[in-house]
């Protein structure tokens, strides 16, 4: 159950938009094991002279291209399932035609109780879990 929420400069398009978090939802789904029906993404667009971070921080990157993806999934996956979803998601973002190392990835856990999509309540308690 991710939900995933991308930044990304005022000037990418629509379309790369749809392809990026394409590419997140299916490595998700391959590394994760998350439920292909669940995608739900936020795309939030900023102005690159709002992107402030040393150049080289971590890595070489374009700060007016950058991307910040932020994943909110239920734990449960290991140090080597999240680094094939880095992995995988890095690969099908260039074989798109974006510039992986212009990516920068948070991934955040949390249980069923810390979400909640209907009048009834949590995951948790609607779910019976």
């Amino acid at each position: 159950m991710p939900f995933n929420r991308l930044h990304v400069p005022n000037d990418l398009s629509a379309e790369m938009c749809q392809a990026i978090n394409t590419c997140l939802h299916e490595s998700l789904v391959k590394t994760c094991g998350s439920n292909p029906q669940d995608d739900f993404c936020l795309v939030s667009r900023y102005n690159s002279l709002d992107m402030m971070y040393h150049p080289t921080f971590l890595g070489e990157r374009d700060p007016k291209a950058t991307i910040v993806v932020e994943i909110t999934l239920l734990e449960g996956r290991d140090d080597a399932q999240k680094e094939a979803l880095y992995r995988e998601f890095r690969s099908r973002l260039d074989k798109i035609g974006f510039n992986s190392s212009n990516s920068i990835i948070f991934l955040t856990e949390n249980r069923p109780i810390d979400w909640s999509f209907s009048p009834a309540g949590s995951v948790k308690s609607v779910l019976g879990l």
